[in-house]
């Protein structure tokens, strides 16, 4: 008899701890738990943080990273199974597709900003840089104050496209500044003579100078005006996917893997032609890599 108590007392205790677990997953998680689908915002254009390859498939620096905590929210939930589903997103509609639920997270090149907070939720940043322009190195920009009285082109929906604005204003510079579809519109420009400069964070101009046929006619310039930071974006209120993602990025940097992953990414020839973008780390990126945070640095 009091073996079969003691039996039906560990049984009651599985039934209990498993439904505690139900009971812990809530938010994402818990929509994730229900559907055994995660649902990723993805970007096209991203090089080499989130784009298509040529066979059409998304990779990238942050899209391992993104990857790595769909693989952590399946073990937290003990899922036998997760489909990762793909949502292609650009800078103009991101914010308001996470907001609706038509994606879970987007980790790819969002700028977390403190006027962002109040819409959505960031991750530990993943990536620090600056500022700065592409151009022809016939045009003979160097920096820019050289683009006063000129055609410029960013991206619709970037803090780029404020930043230029407020130049323009404060600096009485005069630029004609047009803002393109995605990054890939924006280097066109550029490459057709319709801007002398495209505007837009450091590493997304190493990655479009890293596809030409000919990279070295074109040159990343420019003292960077600010830092910024990327991050993965989540809707709000909903602390345990936040915490789930920020655990999963402050492991990969704390142990040496985040570094790995730079490299593979950064230094390597990567997809689709094997170029390779000659961006070592950055002191910055190393002090972020030791020191995991969720900071906004506008």
């Amino acid at each position: 008899m009091k073996r079969a108590i003691a039996i039906a007392s560990i049984a009651l205790g599985c039934v209990l701890v498993g439904n505690a677990q139900a009971e812990q997953a809530s938010g994402t998680l818990k929509k994730i738990q229900d559907t055994g689908v995660i649902t990723l915002g993805i970007r096209e254009s991203s090089v080499p943080f989130s784009y298509y390859d040529d066979q059409q498939r998304t990779v990238g620096y942050a899209q391992d990273i993104a990857l790595k905590i769909a693989d952590a929210a399946k073990q937290q939930l003990k899922l036998d199974k997760l489909t990762i589903r793909e949502v292609p997103i650009t800078s103009q509609n991101r914010i308001p597709l996470v907001q609706n639920g038509t994606f879970d997270i987007e980790c790819g090149s969002t700028t977390h900003t403190k006027e962002r907070e109040n819409q959505v939720v960031f991750s530990n940043s993943f990536f620090q840089y600056g500022i700065r322009l592409i151009a022809k190195k016939s045009s003979g920009i160097k920096d820019f104050p050289d683009l006063a009285g000129k055609t410029v082109v960013t991206t619709a929906g970037t803090t780029e496209e404020r930043l230029l604005r407020e130049m323009n204003n404060e600096k009485h510079m005069n630029m004609r500044v047009i803002s393109a579809k995605d990054h890939a519109e924006s280097f066109l420009f550029v490459k057709t003579d319709r801007a002398v400069a495209f505007i837009m964070d450091e590493p997304l101009l190493y990655g479009a100078r890293a596809k030409e046929a000919n990279p070295d006619d074109y040159v990343v310039a420019g003292t960077p005006p600010i830092s910024e930071v990327y991050a993965c974006m989540m809707r709000k209120d909903d602390p345990s996917f936040k915490k789930l993602a920020d655990d999963v990025i402050a492991q990969m940097q704390q142990s040496g893997e985040a570094a790995r992953l730079y490299d593979k990414w950064f230094m390597q020839q990567i997809p689709p032609k094997g170029m390779n973008m000659n961006y070592p780390m950055s002191a910055d990126m190393k002090v972020l890599f030791a020191n995991p945070n969720d900071r906004a640095l506008d």
